[in-house]
């Protein structure tokens, strides 16, 4: 029996969702999922961006509670050190700790003009011009990584915490078309592979749209 509960909200649209169960999968954590309500207060905060340290996603595990992303990420890493969340080299472990935290705390213009939507597609979407900033800046967060640590993932080999991180960006790029050079589209071509990823994006499209709160941000 699973020891671990992590508590999420809509697949669809549940960036922060999708970056702490990510992680827990990615760390090979067995756990359930507890699906709050959309009518929940923390469901509709996170739905409206108003913060990235509402208690979703948050989790349960051994009698301990561990929210906001972050936390969960860095918890993770300490009671499943094998698999490797962060990286074994000491700068490279401080370089995806930055972006993690770059991720966390920035890009406002890109998550409010850009909501994730996995079941949306809206091709050749204007973007306007502080939402281009933000999208420039993580194409080159994914480029110099990906040209430092040699892909296919933004530290090597196998995916991190920084994957798990931007993978909601990765979506919000394809929901809205938005143009990718050859090395970030295969980036986002290899976290769209992840079996976690395959997971989460057929449980998102199988959800019932029944969050109208979303509306006013179209």
């Amino acid at each position: 029996m699973a020891k671990a509960v992590l508590t999420i909200s809509s697949k669809n649209y549940g960036a922060w969702a999708l970056r702490g169960w990510l992680m827990a999968k990615l760390a090979g954590l067995e756990f359930t999922e507890k699906v709050i309500s959309p009518d929940d207060p923390a469901m509709k905060a996170e739905m409206l961006l108003l913060s990235s340290s509402m208690l979703v996603p948050s989790l349960l595990h051994d009698g301990i509670k561990v929210w906001d992303t972050l936390a969960i990420g860095e918890y993770l890493n300490e009671i499943k050190p094998k698999a490797q969340l962060l990286p074994a080299d000491a700068k490279a472990r401080a370089h995806c700790r930055a972006i993690c935290g770059e991720m966390h705390s920035g890009f406002a213009s890109l998550r409010g003009s850009l909501p994730m939507n996995i079941k949306g597609k809206f091709p050749n979407f204007k973007v306007w011009s502080r939402a281009q900033a933000d999208i420039d800046r993580v194409k080159e967060i994914w480029t110099e990584c990906l040209s430092t640590y040699k892909g296919p993932f933004l530290f090597g080999k196998q995916p991190t915490l920084a994957d798990a991180m931007y993978a909601p960006v990765v979506a919000r790029f394809l929901s809205y078309d938005i143009p990718m050079d050859k090395v970030c589209a295969a980036y986002a071509k290899h976290i769209m592979a992840l079996p976690a990823m395959q997971e989460w994006v057929t449980a998102a499209l199988a959800e019932p749209d029944e969050i109208d709160e979303l509306d006013a941000e179209f």
